[in-house]
């Protein structure tokens, strides 16, 4: 997991985290995360990427169903999280406090459902 900037793009924290990745077979990841380099980086690494294809690619990737099902499924629960309002406006000043909050929320969601 990585705790960003407030502003900053999901190339930069894709370059941040690509050699601090576990091994996986996939990666699931939404259209910020869609580049050329990035995909190659993850093939290379021996994982598939599962990425939506931005809206102005010209040439659109296929997409495994069954993996983009379960992007949804993450994507809904980052969703309650963000609908807390302690993670909304981050009253944790300190980026570890905030992050073991955050930690600790997914999981119990993740628990729950």
């Amino acid at each position: 997991m990585l705790l960003s900037e407030r502003q900053m793009s999901a190339y930069n924290g894709a370059a941040l985290m690509i050699y601090a990745l576990p091994k996986a077979t996939a990666l699931l990841a939404d259209r910020g995360y869609d580049a050329d380099w990035f995909r190659a980086a993850l093939t290379q690494r021996g994982i598939t990427p599962c990425i939506l294809s931005k809206v102005n690619r010209k040439v659109r990737i296929p997409l495994d169903a069954v993996h983009y099902r379960q992007l949804h499924r993450i994507e809904n629960r980052f969703g309650k999280l963000k609908g807390s309002r302690r993670f909304h406006t981050r009253y944790d000043r300190c980026a570890h406090t905030f992050m073991s909050a955050i930690t600790t929320a997914a999981t119990v969601i993740f628990w729950l459902n």
